[in-house]
Parts: structure tokens; sequence; C-alpha cells
């Protein structure tokens, strides 16, 4: 990235750090103004075309200002422009009308045809050390809060050096001091895009901006953003960009080891660092920051990228030599999809309405025909004569044909081992570029290594193969720190024999899949609303609600288990007996205790219910089995227990110990084939846990040692034949006597 576009992706992200100064009690001028001295003057800021884009960003300065035709100040105006008309509809010329003690509003308060009025709280700005449930109590924001804030913003403004390699750190410092603020206090607004959401994509839409003015030989950016700005918003000058990596499951769960749990988490958060890898690959090549991600999460990711041929070009490239990488390390066992199109200022915040929809539409249309035709004819002929250093050995791990050490493990499967030893314990992960001799590859010519902060430093400072780091579940700043992680990292255990031997009742370990329901029709349609006009389908709140999906499955996820609520015994609070082997953007799966996992699940479900206010819900499948069941092998049944949740009516279900069917009819006439173990939530909690189980459990509990297992095989003989009525007469009968 060069300096003209670094300074101008600092002056979109700063560009409205006056709104801090403005609320604290500044409100006697324009917020820009407060913005520009609090940089010039009190963080020292000597760019001009960082002053002049913050000083500058709205039309009434910019008509008169003293800057040259092609100013980034034009730039960042109509970008802010833009990114206000997909944040809200009332243009904020004026500071007239707004009540700066305003709170954050959710975004699910208008998801799915929701119409709540509820609030997040000032005082829990810090999302690494609490979960900020939404409230009924609307509090004030106080001059206290802000002012802490920006006591917080100036203090890590000071200690970062303008340049390329802090960008990134500056979008750190703003995530975690503006992420609860509200970017606009307008009284006819519903304040639910944070300031933080609202710079980051200004700054995005920036890059874009410019990138497409410079393709398109744009001579004066006054003429085209400002004196005819109006018709530059229907102009297709932005791409909205999807990659998707296929093969994950299998590449995860397709392993047989003695250290079956270490492995399954490593491998999970090998994939999570490669797809942020490839992210950062592809910004890097289009000359564009973090600002221009979307979501992330998943193996899949959405990025606002320039419509430009060069820009196409690099895309296409990029898919061509990443899925050439997979060839050659993996075979076919993992390929990254890829596809982007065009799309206008109008089409992001949803104008004509149904534009939207369709982009999104066109986007996923364009990601499955490719996902339909995979590899080209070469890359096939490659695949059929690929050569194989040794054909009589197999990989004790995840079984692929090939070469193996002492140990009877591949190269990335022997690097995914030791890599296994300090991904739950090191707090940076760092990528760089040569071979990788033993550690773990990444496209690109590039490896994988974890630090800790020693090590880190004297990498960055001696090491001239150093790219860049990741930090996991904290914020870090410094030169190429990439971004931080938020890491679904809670354990409890080491190994499945431990969480079986300490399960209770009997020895069994539970596993746990879910995932969030309907989610990618609520990402294209989930805030249309014939109330609202569809005015709140666009590409900001699609935006927020994946950073808060992600927040919650990445980084809540760990207090929520940290600190166990339901508990069918009665049992005290305590730290849940269970291990994430992955959480991502909207969906997870955990192994445990049994009886921990059962809890947990119903944990994680009223967590999630009371965090989206309802307007999501989760489907899970949940299974038990004993310590030396293959893990590949649970994995695909509890996801076939998953399917069966969903297959339910109105989902928001879970099935348990899937065992046989039940036909259900569903409005529409067709027939589905249900698990009988399949419940919703309220039943499964109420009546089959809360219920069944607890007079179960209760029972023999209380009389522990009286029943030996030849009689509790008898009961189980008469469940089994209840067909016969006399079987089910004795049932009761023994029942009774007990």
């Amino acid at each position: 990235m060069e300096k003209e576009q670094y300074e101008l992706v600092v002056g979109a992200l700063l560009h409205d750090i006056g709104k801090v100064i403005y609320r604290v009690g500044d409100d006697h001028r324009k917020h820009s103004e407060s913005g520009y001295d609090f940089l010039k003057n009190e963080i020292k800021v000597e760019s001009k075309s960082i002053l002049d884009s913050v000083r500058y960003h709205h039309g009434a300065q910019l008509r008169g200002a003293d800057v040259e035709d092609n100013s980034d100040a034009y730039i960042v105006y109509m970008a802010d422009n833009i990114a206000s008309s997909t944040d809200r509809r009332e243009r904020e010329e004026v500071e007239s009308g707004f009540e700066v003690q305003t709170l954050l509003q959710p975004v699910f308060n208008l998801l799915n045809g929701a119409s709540y009025h509820r609030y997040y709280s000032a005082s829990a700005l810090n999302v690494e050390k609490i979960i900020n449930y939404p409230t009924d109590q609307e509090e004030k924001f106080s001059e206290q809060d802000y002012r802490r804030i920006i006591t917080n913003i100036s203090d890590n403004l000071k200690g970062i050096s303008w340049s390329e390699g802090y960008v990134n750190s500056l979008l750190e410092v703003l995530e975690s001091n503006l992420s609860f603020v509200p970017s606009s206090t307008s009284k006819q607004e519903v304040p639910d895009i944070s300031l933080f959401d609202h710079v980051k994509l200004t700054a995005g839409i920036a890059s874009c901006i410019k990138a497409y003015a410079k393709a398109e030989g744009i001579t004066s950016l006054k003429e085209t953003l400002f004196t005819k700005g109006n018709a530059f918003y229907s102009v297709k000058a932005f791409r909205l960009a999807s990659l998707d990596i296929s093969g994950i499951q299998k590449f995860i769960y397709t392993i047989t080891t003695d250290k079956a749990l270490r492995t399954l988490r490593a491998r999970s958060f090998y994939l999570e660092i490669l797809m942020e890898h490839l992210i950062d690959e592809l910004l890097s090549s289009l000359s564009l920051s973090r600002a221009n991600l979307i979501y992330s999460g998943g193996g899949h990711c959405y990025l606002l990228i320039p419509n430009t041929k060069e820009a196409v070009d690099t895309f296409e490239a990029f898919l061509h030599g990443t899925n050439e990488w997979f060839l050659e390390t993996f075979g076919a066992e993992l390929y990254i999809a890829g596809a982007s199109t065009p799309c206008s200022s109008d089409d992001m915040k949803n104008l004509p309405s149904g534009s939207y929809q369709k982009m999104y539409t066109d986007l996923q249309q364009s990601l499955s025909e490719q996902k339909n035709r995979r590899y080209s004819a070469k890359q096939i002929l490659f695949l059929n004569h690929k050569k194989v250093e040794d054909y009589t050995r197999e990989c004790s791990v995840c079984r692929n044909i090939g070469a193996v050490d002492e140990n009877g493990r591949c190269p990335v499967c022997a690097a995914i081992e030791e890599f296994s030893k300090s991904v739950l314990y090191d707090d940076f992960f760092t990528i760089e570029r040569g071979e990788a001799k033993g550690r773990l590859p990444l496209p690109g010519g590039c490896y994988l290594i974890s630090d800790n902060e020693k090590t880190l430093k004297e990498r960055m400072e001696q090491d001239a193969s150093y790219v860049r780091t990741y930090g996991k579940n904290k914020a870090y700043t410094g030169q190429h720190i990439a971004t931080k992680l938020w890491a679904g990292n809670y354990t409890k255990g080491s190994t499945f024999e431990e969480f079986a031997k300490e399960s209770k009742g009997f020895r069994r370990v539970g596993i746990l899949r879910a995932d969030v329901d309907n989610l990618g029709s609520a990402f294209i349609a989930g805030f249309k609303n014939p109330k609202n006009d569809d005015r709140y389908m666009t590409l900001s709140r699609t935006a927020t609600l994946s950073r808060q999906l992600s927040l919650f499955f990445k980084l809540h996820i760990n207090k929520i288990l940290a600190k166990s609520e339901y508990s069918v015994s009665g049992e005290p609070s305590h730290e849940r007996n269970v291990t994430i082997v992955y959480s991502g953007g909207d969906d997870l799966f955990l192994v445990g205790s049994w009886n921990e996992v059962i809890e947990a699940a119903v944990d994680i479900r009223r967590a999630f219910e009371r965090y989206t206010e309802g307007t999501l819900s989760l489907s899970a499948g949940i299974g038990l089995y004993s310590d030396s069941y293959p893990i590949s092998a649970s994995a695909r049944e509890v996801a076939r227990q998953e399917d069966s949740s969903k297959d339910l009516p109105g989902k928001n279900a879970v099935t348990l110990l899937e065992d046989g069917a039940t036909h259900v009819m569903t409005s529409d006439g067709e027939e589905l084939k249900i698990s009988d173990g399949t419940y919703h939530w309220g039943e499964f909690e109420t009546e089959v846990i809360g219920e069944k189980f607890g007079v179960i459990a209760k029972y023999f509990g209380y009389m522990k040692g009286q029943q030996g297992n030849s009689f509790l095989y008898h009961l189980m003989e008469l469940i089994r034949n209840q067909g016969d009525r006399i079987n089910f007469a004795r049932f009761v009968y023994l029942i009774a006597r007990m």
C-alpha cells in the first residue's frame, strides 16, 4: 500500500473522531472541526491529506475549502455519504436535532420482522471482559463515558506510527473503543450502527473509490464526487466479493489418532489462520486493508473491492494460485471458490427495492457455479498424474497416501501435531515467508508458527522473513499486527478418556454440533420489513450483524462455558467440563462429559436467544459415545442429528439419541421424516431434561447401589418390547414396586 493510499484509509477511519469530542461538551462547533483540532494539536498528526479528510468530510465545509480538485477530502466526503446512507436516511449536515447521550441499540431490534427498543450498556465497552446483552433499560451515555473513550484513543494513537504497517492497529484501537458508540444520535433515526462500523465501512468504500477513479482516468474528483456527486451513487464502482473454502469438515474430522482431541483443535485453528492469511494476502495484492473485509467465519468471507479490470484480474489470479497450492499440498481435499458481482452505492442501500437482495443472490449463484466446475482440464490432468513419493505408506492420522515420518505421519499432520502443543497457550501466531521445513505450510510461500510476546519482539526486530502476526482473544497494536483473532478456545480437559471418566451416571463422551437457523436469508433479507419500506436492508447492517455473531461464537462462547448456569441436579455454578473443537461465525462443535455437554447446550441456546433478542435461533445435534468411538464417525452422526433438527417445522430444535423416525406433514403438504429424538428447545428443556431425565437421575441418585446391572437390563428389555402390552404392564409394576 503506497503512502497516499494508507493516508486515505487513515483519514477515512478518523473522519468522525470529532463526534466523540463533540459529545463531551464541545457542541459549540462542528464535529469535523473538533476532530481536526484533536488530531492536529493533541495527536500531532502532520499529514495534510489526513487532516483535510477529517476537516472537510461534510459538504458545507468542503464547499469553501482551500483544497486541490483531487484532494482525498472529496473521496472521504463521498465515502461518508455512501456509508451514512446505508446507516440511516438523514444527512448530518447540521448538528441540531440530536440527542448526544443516546445509547447504541442492537441491530437485532429490526431483524426478521422484530420491532424492539432495547439498548446496549455504555459501561460495558470492553467486549473481552463482559457480554453486553441488550436490555430494556434506557440509561444515558454520560460525558464521563466519552471522556474515558477519548483518553483511551489518545493514549493509543500517540503510540502509532503513521505508516502502512500500522493501519490494522488503528482498526483495533477504534474497534476496542467505538464498538458501542452510536454513529448517529439523530432523533429521526434508529441508532443501531456503531461509530466503529460506520468509519470502517467508510474507509473500505473510500479505498474502492480511489482505485476506481484512477482506473477510469478521472481527472477531477471535485467534479465527479462533489459537483456532480449525485450521479455517482448509481455508478457500479464496487464489487461485492466472496471466498468459500470447501472440504473443511473432512479435513478436520477424518482422523484416527490417540491424540484426537488436541489434533482436532489444532486442525480447526490452522484452517482459521489459513482463511485469515488468504484474506490478508488478497487484500494486500489489491492494495486494500481489512477495512474492506465485511465478514469472515467458517471458511467463508465477504469483501468490498473496486470494480476495475486490475482488481478482477488480481482476484482471479489469486483464486487460481491458491487452488494450485491446494492441489499441490492437499490434492482435492481442500478447494477455494471465489466470485464477485458489480454493485453501486444505490445497490448497497437497496435502491431500487430488491437490488440489495439481487446483489447477494447473483453472488451466491456465481459461487455455486464455480463449485460445480472446480478444476480446469490442466488441473485434472495434474491430479491424475501427480507424483507420489511412496504409494505403499498411509498417514496414520489423515489416511492420505504418501511419504510419512518414523511415526507414520505425513508432513502436514506431523506439523499440526507439533503445532497443537502451543495452540491453546500462545497468544501470537506469526506468518513468515520461506520453505515450511516441518512447519505448517500456507499459500504464497509462507508458513505458520506460534509466538509468545518475547519471541515475537525478537522475530519482528531480527527476522527478514517476518510477514505479519495475529493476536488471539486480545486486542494488540503494533507494526504488521494483522488483527486479533477472536477464538473459541475454552477447554477443560485434554482427552476423550478424561471426559468419559469424569462424566456422571455412566461413562460417556458428549458431542454437540449446532448452527444458526436461516442465517443466509437473514443476511440477504433479514431487515426487509413492509413497515419501513425496506429502508434498513443495507450493507452496514449486514456487516454489523456479521460482526455481532462472530463475537458470540468466537469470544463470548468462552465466557458462557466458563460459568455454568443450567443444571439438572442443581449443582452450583462451575467451569464446564467441555472443550471447544470449533466455534466459528455461526456454528460450533464441542465435546466433553456427556452430562456437561447437554447442560452446556441449554446454556448456549439461552444465551444466544438473549443475545439476539430471539430474532435468531439455533438447531443442534447431541450424541453420546464411548471414548473409543471414532471421532470421524461421531462427527458424521451428530451432523445428521443436526440436519434432523433443521427439518423440524420451525427449526429451533435439538436432536438427542436419534433412534426411530416420525413422519410429519408440513403446512404445504410436504412429508418430513423426523427423528423420534428431535424436540423444540422448550420441550427439550422442560419435558425431556427437566421432567423425564430429572426423575430418572433423582431416583438413581437416591437409590445408588441398590439396582444391579441385571435389573437395569431387565428394565431395558421391557422398554424395547413395549409392543407387547403385558411388557408395558410389567414395566409399570416394577417402577411402582421401587
